[in-house]
């Protein structure tokens, strides 16, 4: 997609927490091309009302979601609220002939959901775009799976505070509050790592997309008390060779279970969308 000759690429923006604060920041600021913040909408209005007089005028606070598909301008929504967001929301924007970036993709990795949006993105001819969020590889990871992948596995390190929201710990009894040296919380596959932990590895469901698979890539989570920020590992063996990379991100200001990384990568997957070279896969 590039800009109509008319003027700049209208995204409007679903979600206004900390990935749409700084999304949002940097769209107003000129950081992700030729760019224009249309709508902002959030199911609590206070936080888009928040940001939108932060941002000092000129954007709109949607009241409705139907007036962000109703705007003829607006011709990406990204999503940067939720996995339940993807689901309630996805198919309507694709179908209106709107783009849809995905920031809460392990919301994909429900089968049903994901052919759904496939065929909604196919009946209004648009598309669906998934940033390569905070691990590093998924390029190669994308090539390598033309030519086949044998064994992966992404290895998650976090601060015991960005993984102590998480139900999955609560349900099971684990308390990190104390916790002195580093503990595996979680080992099983991509599919159910985004269940389990769906506001923190949802670069597990973006390799396994990019070419691992969901049910392929192993996924093993721990909590690291000597951390100050998330590391993330991937191993991967195919046909085209072996690859090993290491991300050491700073998390977002406002949220520990977010990398800053990832929004920085939707950040750029815009300017991509209107830039006229383009870096990589």
């Amino acid at each position: 997609m590039v800009p109509s000759p008319a003027g700049p690429l209208g995204v409007s923006l679903l979600g206004c927490g900390e990935i749409g604060g700084i999304l949002a920041r940097a769209v107003r600021e000129g950081r992700a091309g030729r760019v224009q913040l249309r709508y902002l909408f959030d199911r609590d209005p206070s936080r888009s009302r928040r940001l939108a007089e932060e941002l000092g005028g000129g954007v709109r606070v949607a009241s409705s979601f139907s007036e962000i598909l109703s705007d003829p301008e607006t011709r990406v929504v990204v999503e940067a609220a939720s996995q339940g967001a993807v689901a309630e929301y996805g198919e309507e924007v694709l179908r209106s002939g709107k783009d849809l970036m995905v920031m809460s993709v392990g919301a994909l990795a429900d089968e049903d959901l994901l052919r759904r949006l496939r065929e909604a993105a196919a009946s209004g001819g648009s598309r669906i775009h998934i940033p390569s969020g905070s691990v590093l590889g998924v390029d190669g990871v994308k090539a390598a799976g033309l030519a086949g992948i044998r064994e992966a596995q992404l290895t998650t390190r976090k601060p015991p505070a960005a993984l102590a929201y998480s139900s999955y710990l609560e349900e099971r009894g684990v308390d990190l509050s104390h916790l002195k040296e580093p503990a595996v919380v979680f080992e099983g596959t991509a599919r159910e790592a985004v269940k389990a932990f769906p506001e923190s590895v949802n670069i597990a469901a973006t390799l396994a997309l990019a070419g691992v698979g969901f049910d392929r890539l192993k996924v093993r989570i721990i909590a690291d008390p000597t951390l100050d920020r998330n590391v993330h590992e991937l191993r991967m063996v195919g046909e085209a060779g072996e690859m090993v990379t290491v991300a050491r991100n700073v998390p977002s200001p406002g949220n520990p279970r977010t990398s800053y990384l990832a929004a920085l990568s939707a950040i750029m997957r815009l300017r991509d969308l209107v830039e006229t070279l383009l870096v990589g896969t």
